[in-house]
């Protein structure tokens, strides 16, 4: 049913550039996650086809595909491997977002293009341990120091998606001369970067998203790229749906599965598969009904935001779109390793990885309850707005 969300010949051209990538993506995946090793060859097989740049605006070099059509490829892709999707989401999202709100000054703006045009990957390095998630907002401890024209940064990141992978890295820091959070971006060859090989988890385990050590890193002030007028060196925005998008993408994969053993799987006890038995169709069209509700969660958040909705609503958008999608994913994994059985829990059935990957996105923002709440608050908010004492 995801075809009907295909709005342009160009986003079917890209799909079919993905499905020629779909064997080897799917192979690594495997691999990746048994070896616990980087989805390198994957990055490297989207980097070639120019994948990284689908999200930078025509004007800048880039593909311009709009927010709704970026994540029709993002939940391909995430069908195809949830940590090869994710981490290249982050690099999408992120250039998605610098080009749309036009952060940084032209002149860096012109010359980051140029580099994302011949394939470099970029992410934001904002998580830390001290903060806890960023969106909660917590103050960075990692600082940067002037020293006449140049900043000395100093801290430690959590969470580096891609990190081997990437070319650039957008740090968030604590300014010590300005007293507020800042954005550096610097390059992966820059003396006193190191990452910190510690990613052992139990899902997405090919993502990479390994610590980055920031030790005496110098840089021009000329790479002090965002000063945000918001305080927490994280901030909500429209680009994040991409992130879901990939766990979309892991439900259709649980999905397929689920309904091509039922389809094929035949005990001596009855005289059909069991695609056939009234328990197996309650659960199968269980699985079709919340993945339908969750691409409409999505998609709708994204055909609202190309409305030009205000910058509340759009947050609500996001965050009920990310809710509704990561948790009606988990349950559609659930209840396709429910018709395939235990056999849903043997090392080599794909489901078992998809049950570990899909859990991971309850831990990407906004958190569940972060919504629950804020959305609760704006009710109130507009109930006190129609009283009138």
């Amino acid at each position: 049913m995801k075809e009907q969300f295909i709005r342009t010949t160009e986003v079917q051209q890209w799909l079919e550039k993905l499905a020629t990538l779909q064997p080897q993506i799917t192979a690594q995946a495997k691999i990746a996650d048994e070896n616990n090793t980087f989805v390198s060859a994957n990055i490297e097989a989207l980097r070639k086809i120019g994948y990284g740049k689908i999200t930078l605006p025509k004007r800048d070099g880039g593909e311009g595909l709009s927010l709704y059509d970026a994540i029709v490829l993002q939940e391909t892709l995430g069908s195809y491997d949830a940590s090869t999707a994710l981490a290249i989401g982050w690099t999408l999202l992120t250039v998605g977002e610098l080009y749309e709100n036009r952060y940084w000054t032209e002149e860096m703006l012109l010359m980051f293009a140029k580099e994302v045009q011949q394939g470099a990957i970029v992410n934001r390095a904002v998580s830390e341990v001290a903060t806890g998630s960023p969106i909660r907002g917590g103050k960075p401890t990692t600082t940067a120091t002037r020293h006449n024209t140049q900043y000395t940064l100093n801290g430690k990141k959590g969470f580096t998606t891609c990190a081997y992978a990437l070319d650039y890295f957008l740090i968030s820091a604590w300014l010590e001369d300005k007293e507020q959070v800042g954005f550096f971006l610097v390059h992966k060859d820059t003396a006193g970067l190191t990452i910190e090989d510690n990613w052992h988890m139990l899902g997405m385990r090919g993502t990479g998203s390994h610590d980055l050590v920031i030790d005496h890193v110098t840089v021009d002030e000329h790479f002090l790229v965002e000063i945000p007028s918001y305080h927490t060196g994280f901030k909500l925005n429209a680009w994040l749906l991409l992130i879901p998008a990939t766990y979309l993408g892991i439900a259709q994969a649980a999905r397929d599965i689920a309904l091509d053993f039922a389809n094929r799987y035949q005990p001596n006890s009855i005289d059909t598969t069991i695609a056939h038995l009234p328990n197996v169709q309650a659960q199968l069209g269980e699985i079709d009904l919340l993945l339908t509700q969750a691409r409409f969660a999505i998609y709708g958040a994204a055909e609202a935001i190309e409305r030009g909705n205000a910058p509340e609503q759009i947050s609500h958008l996001v965050n009920i779109a990310k809710y509704t999608v990561t948790n009606h994913a988990i349950a559609i994994v659930d209840l396709a390793m429910r018709v395939v059985g235990a056999k849903s829990l043997q090392q080599e059935n794909t489901l078992q990885r998809l049950y570990r990957d899909v859990r991971a996105g309850l831990h990407n923002p906004p958190m569940d309850d972060l919504t629950i709440t804020l959305l609760a608050k704006f009710a109130n908010t507009q109930w006190e707005a129609t009283q009138h004492v």
